[in-house]
């Protein structure tokens, strides 16, 4: 369609929008009509309510003038019910036209009116009253005046009334008509005026338009023409739509040249990172092969030299020989003979040393031709471009690289090395911690051996020492000198068990360090994670309620395989104490049957606790080690169980070897059999799923997850009671686990009194029954107490890490307590001096100026401090550090990462000791 044809199709939409707005405002013109009869009939409902108070105004005179010359009651009561509903009548008609008729000079009228007539009633009033009680022939004259001129003035401004109406009535029907007339002529003036206008511009318009419209179609038919790169502008400087199609088209093509040219450096910076994304999961992929620092260094510098284009590289690690920090040559690429001497450096010698001291980067161009010689089979030359990079962790040179090439680097060469360069000193201390733990581990391991063969050849002395000392009196002078020797060799086996104990001391600590470490991180995610999942504020989606309980769950899941890590370290080192106490068989069945009742009908499992009727009541072993096993086995017989049943039976056996031992002192065995109908163990793998990491399914394709710890575990704990686990299994139809334990009843029943953590943890226990047997109002009043106990106290969190502080705070401000916080021991009691009214302290042990046991103890120096609960937070959950923090002074201990639940109950038993 040409373009004329376009443009006048616009004028005819034009004309029809005008004929449009025409009929709307012709509307608008009806419906100024219609407001006007409204207004006028409003003005004669006026006029009709001021007439009707002129007629009951009129109506009391006459009716009040009947009443007054009746002489009976029968006479009196028809005109005095008429004046009534004349009062009426008139009192309905004043309040209607009050609200109406807003005009002052009404309003005035209205209320002398209104004035009048209460006073002309109270008259009336005497009138009637007196007539009605004494019959009078006459009514006092006064009285009849002074109705009659009240009357008479009512009538007066009824006719001033009446007469604003009318008069209100002729100028709204002028200003009415005035309206209409001065519409209709703007309307014809306006429709005129826009009519005229529009042709003429429509005229003008198709005659510009064309000639500037032809101008466009040329310059855009050019570019076709043309590439991106530049392109033809449109010279138009009208204001019009071509002069904006102009300037659009000129912004377009401005904006085509720099999107063509940001797309290739868009596109360059793509391929460099792309290059530079590749070459760095190429060389990380090689750190998990390197078994030692000397194999990584090997592998790097072989990897990293030709990446980047160069042709010499030397990697130099950081070594101490008395005192002195060196930088040695591990590895290198091309290197020859004729550089030997540049195998060792200082720290601060050469340029080597130099990066070392400073920890920065160096780049050398325009380097001498006798600087260093690369060479080949065909010749060597001397290279452009040196860089000098260190390796750094934590703020510590680990190593130096220098690196040589022929061409100068590119900016991506230069960032690739920095990149790679932040890792390598990560996996270089990773390495070397690894080769320290194995060479501490092999030293242990050999003094062991040592030890082991000592202690043989000790044996073998004292059995000749024994053979010697018949002869004692004839070789007196040889036992002397046979003493000196054995208390040589007995002081070289105090001093290799010494050895051997700082070995499993550095063991220890190290399990620490590491339980340090991965706590407490996972402490601030627990707790924001269990604060999430309880959706306090109800804003959570179902779905998003359903990924924090998977955070959650799987913290948990971090958490127990860190447990169970340091349980199998505490046990393979002979540091797990057993504490054997008297166990109620009745209280083990109610645990279990608590912990996993819940999960069969989760489940949708049949699961059973059977205690068998020869059983005694109690026995002796370690309650807390007896739990774990029984909470082990039952848990894989769950994981392994799809549909079916799991059950636990307990009952009194003979067992052959060990139990028949104990049988010949008079006693059996008592055997806790799990059993299952789940997938099964083939027998050939009921041996390995004893073994630490170890699962009958090995392959990574698994459908059933878990470390393999649980079994390992269970399988020492068995060892430690005294007793064993046997398994019986067959591939697809279950398995029975056997934990066998002796039977040691007890003599003598000792009454133990639980410490404050157990009742704070019988407090969650008995909770959680409650729940369990529907008692939800008890439990609901339980938990009001306890909230209103810890309600508006003020606590002082002692910690240096932000996360824990912010987790906490978190959770304790739910319960309306009063939060204050310091980032270590010193700030701690500084804020507690400034707060002596706080009521409790959370006080972490790892921090930084003072640490924990040292800001406890100050404080208990405070005989103002004596008395306040402190509970001690740690992520070390080793042996001792219990006993540790309370012998520093704390009131109780609890582990990272914290379980809220037992934290409140531990608030809560502590803030109601103090308050009793």
């Amino acid at each position: 369609m040409k373009f004329k044809t376009k443009l006048y199709g616009s004028i005819g939409s034009i004309l029809l929008v005008i004929s449009i707005i025409v009929v709307i405002l012709m509307n608008m013109l009806e419906q100024s009509t219609v407001n006007m009869h409204v207004v006028v009939n409003e003005l004669y409902d006026r006029i009709k309510m001021s007439s009707n108070i002129k007629y009951e105004t009129s109506n009391i005179g006459r009716e009040l003038s009947e009443i007054a010359a009746g002489q009976t009651d029968e006479v009196i009561l028809a005109p005095l019910n008429a004046w009534e509903e004349s009062h009426k009548n008139l009192k309905i008609s004043i309040e209607k036209l009050e609200n109406k008729d807003k005009q002052e000079k009404s309003q005035e009228l209205i209320a002398k009116f209104k004035t009048l007539h209460d006073s002309y009633r109270g008259t009336a009033q005497q009138i009637i009253t007196t007539q009605i009680i004494n019959h009078e022939a006459e009514v006092h004259p006064a009285l009849l005046n002074d109705a009659v001129l009240t009357r008479q003035r009512m009538l007066q401004i009824a006719e001033l009334l009446h007469g604003l109406q009318e008069q209100e009535m002729k100028n709204e029907l002028l200003r009415t008509r005035e309206t209409y007339n001065w519409a209709v002529t703007v309307i014809y003036i306006y429709l005129g005026i826009s009519l005229s206008i529009g042709i003429g511009f429509i005229i003008w318009t198709i005659r510009r338009m064309t000639k500037n419209l032809n101008n466009v179609t040329s310059v855009m038919k050019s570019v076709t023409n043309s590439d991106f790169d530049r392109l033809p502008r449109i010279e138009i400087f009208s204001k019009d739509e071509i002069g904006e199609i102009a300037v659009a088209f000129n912004k377009m093509a401005k904006a085509l040249e720099e999107h063509s040219n940001l797309e290739k450096q868009l596109k360059e910076e793509a391929e460099e990172h792309s290059w530079l994304k590749t070459k760095i999961a190429e060389i990380a992929t090689m750190y998990p092969v390197a078994e030692n620092v000397q194999m990584l260094a090997d592998l790097l510098i072989t990897k990293l030299v030709p990446m980047v284009g160069a042709s010499f590289g030397v990697l130099y690690i950081k070594e101490v020989e008395e005192s002195q920090l060196y930088l040695k040559k591990m590895s290198a690429y091309a290197f020859s003979d004729e550089n030997k001497e540049f195998e060792r450096f200082r720290f601060g010698e050469g340029l080597i040393g130099q990066c070392a001291v400073e920890k920065r980067s160096i780049l050398l161009n325009h380097i001498p031709d006798n600087y260093i010689k690369i060479g080949s089979g065909m010749g060597v030359g001397s290279p452009k471009n040196i860089i000098i990079l260190p390796v750094q962790f934590e703020g510590d040179v680990l190593a130096v690289i220098e690196i040589a090439s022929f061409e100068s680097f590119s900016p991506s060469q230069v960032k690739l090395l920095e990149e790679v360069n932040s890792n390598i000193g990560i996996t270089i201390n990773s390495i070397s911690n690894h080769m320290k733990a194995e060479r501490l581990l092999q030293e242990s391991q050999s003094l062991t051996e040592e030890l082991q063969a000592q202690s043989e050849e000790l044996q073998l002395q004292q059995e000749e020492l024994r053979t010697t000392n018949e002869k004692l009196e004839e070789q007196y002078g040889t036992s002397e000198q046979k003493k000196k020797e054995v208390e040589k060799v007995r002081e070289a086996l105090e001093e290799k068990a010494q050895q051997l104990e700082l070995s499993s001391q550095y063991k220890s600590e190290f399990l620490a360090n590491m339980s340090h470490e991965l706590r407490t991180p996972l402490n601030s995610l627990l707790i924001l994670a269990q604060i999430l999942s309880e959706n306090g504020d109800g804003n959570l989606t179902a779905k998003q309620e359903e990924y924090i309980r998977t955070i959650y769950s799987s913290g948990n899941d971090l958490l127990h395989l860190i447990n169970d890590i340091l349980d199998l370290a505490k046990v393979e080192s002979g540091k797990l104490e057993v504490i054997p106490r008297e166990v109620e068989l009745y209280n083990v069945r109610d645990f279990i049957t608590s912990q996993f009742s819940p999960i069969a009908r989760q489940n949708e499992v049949q699961f059973t606790v059977e205690l068998e009727e020869d059983l005694p009541d109690s026995f002796y072993t370690d309650e807390q080690r007896l739990q774990q096993v029984l909470k082990n086995l039952l848990s894989n017989a769950f994981k392994f169980t799809e549909s079916g049943s799991v059950s636990l039976v307990v009952k009194k056996v003979v067992k052959e070897g060990i139990g028949k031992q104990i049988l010949e002192h008079g006693k059996a065995m008592l055997a806790f059999s799990v059993i299952d109908t789940g997938i099964g163990i083939a027998r050939e793998k009921q041996e390995t799923i004893f073994d630490a990491f170890k699962q009958a399914d090995g392959t990574t394709s698994r459908q059933y997850g878990g470390t393999g710890l649980g079994l390992s575990i269970s399988r020492e704990y068995a060892h430690l009671l005294g007793g064993f686990i046997e398994v019986t299994s067959e591939k697809g139809k279950g398995s029975i686990f056997t934990l066998y334990l002796p039977h040691f009843e007890p003599t003598e029943k000792i009454e133990e009194k639980p410490t404050l953590e157990e009742v704070a943890v019988g407090l969650e226990v008995e909770h959680y029954q409650l729940s369990l047997n529907g008692l939800a109002n008890e439990e609901g009043n339980m938990k009001q107490h306890g909230k209103s106990l810890l309600k508006e106290k003020k606590i002082l969190i002692v910690d240096d890490d932000i996360r824990n502080v912010y987790a906490l705070t978190i959770a304790l401000e739910k319960y309306e307590m009063d939060i204050i916080i310091a980032e270590n021991g010193r700030e701690g009691i500084e804020v507690l001096q400034d707060n002596p009214d706080t009521d409790l302290i959370l006080m972490d042990i790892m921090m930084p100026e003072i640490d924990g046991f040292e800001a406890i103890r100050r404080i208990r120096k405070n005989h103002e401090f004596t008395t306040i609960p402190i509970i001690a937070l740690t992520a070390k959950a080793m042996k001792h550090s219990r006993e540790e923090c309370l012998n520093a002074g704390a009131t109780d201990y609890i582990s990272k990462p914290i379980n809220l639940d037992q934290l409140y109950s531990l608030m809560q038993v502590w803030l109601y000791s103090k308050e009793g």
